[in-house]
């Protein structure tokens, strides 16, 4: 049995699972954001909340750059306080358990790796769109990295340089899921501006505001697919985050590639573009497998 958890910007999800994947228990609690030795208590408290002796490890996924062989958290995303905290060190000796932890992103493509949409694919990339976009590179079947740690942070990616300013337009904000909803929510007025499933009763509506919002999104969806398909050529780009539920979204990102190659015939790339597999609990089932593949070496 392992413990797992999901640590994101409003809530910690934990589960127990076993190693081929099955979720026997899944809770969450709410995410302190106010500073480490709250943090902590909670992850403690999670902890403590099971029976450590029939636990064969921790699996942790976390926000943030992080270096899993020393298991220390770099910048924490939204959790800044985690800068340069060794939270494996920390849990291991307190709790004299195994412990694992990896990018939540890389935690979702390594899930898709495992037992997703992407694991009879040798090259992949996997994108998770969200508040930025997140990334997995996955090559010769193993979960590229990088020198620095770094790949696949694609929402670092400029799309345009102003020449004069030297400031950029970022993959981040242009291809984030959340301020493409939040736009649509303020031009039709929402009470609740971060409801995707409202947004999407617009789009599937052909409401025409909320769908060139919509086309906008996806075109730079497309952008950013074709740019990856000519650095990487990975066999499948697989799309997660929340609104890949959505069929809407795989078939006008699907449109979106067709008119960018249409306008542009300089083009000859042919991505091929599939949905995830696994959604909300992607990272436990990555946090997971990479804790399993870690043991194993």
């Amino acid at each position: 049995m392992y413990l797992v958890i999901d640590i994101g910007g409003t809530f910690i999800k934990y589960a127990l699972m076993d190693p081929a994947g099955s979720i026997i228990t899944k809770r969450q609690k709410r995410t302190p954001i106010t500073n480490l030795s709250d943090f902590k208590e909670v992850i403690f408290s999670i902890i403590e909340d099971q029976e450590l002796k029939e636990l064969n490890g921790i699996a942790f996924s976390c926000p943030g750059t992080i270096d899993v062989n020393k298991g220390t958290i770099y910048h924490g995303g939204l959790l800044p306080f985690l800068h340069e905290v060794q939270l494996a060190k920390i849990i291991k000796e307190r709790y004299g358990i195994d412990v694992t932890i990896e990018n939540d992103a890389k935690c979702a493509a390594l899930a898709e790796l495992w037992l997703g949409s992407v694991k009879e694919a040798r090259d992949s990339v996997v994108l998770v769109l969200g508040s930025a976009v997140g990334g997995g590179i996955i090559i010769d079947g193993k979960l590229h990295r990088g020198f620095h740690l770094s790949a696949g942070e694609v929402s670092y990616i400029m799309n345009e340089v102003n020449s004069q300013t030297r400031e950029g337009e970022f993959v981040g904000t242009v291809c984030s899921a959340v301020q493409m909803v939040a736009r649509i929510a303020e031009v039709k007025k929402l009470k609740e501006p971060a409801n995707g499933e409202v947004v999407f009763e617009f789009i599937n509506g052909h409401d025409k505001e909320a769908n060139a919002i919509f086309d906008e999104y996806c075109i730079q969806l497309a952008a950013l697919i074709l740019n990856l398909q000519y650095i990487l050529d990975p066999e499948i780009v697989a799309i997660g985050g929340g609104i890949s539920s959505q069929p809407m979204v795989l078939e006008r990102i699907e449109w979106a590639i067709n008119e960018l190659k249409e306008k542009n015939p300089v083009h000859t790339a042919a991505p091929k573009v599939v949905t995830c597999k696994f959604r909300n609990d992607a990272n436990l089932y990555g946090a997971l497998y990479h804790f399993l593949e870690k043991k194993e070496r």
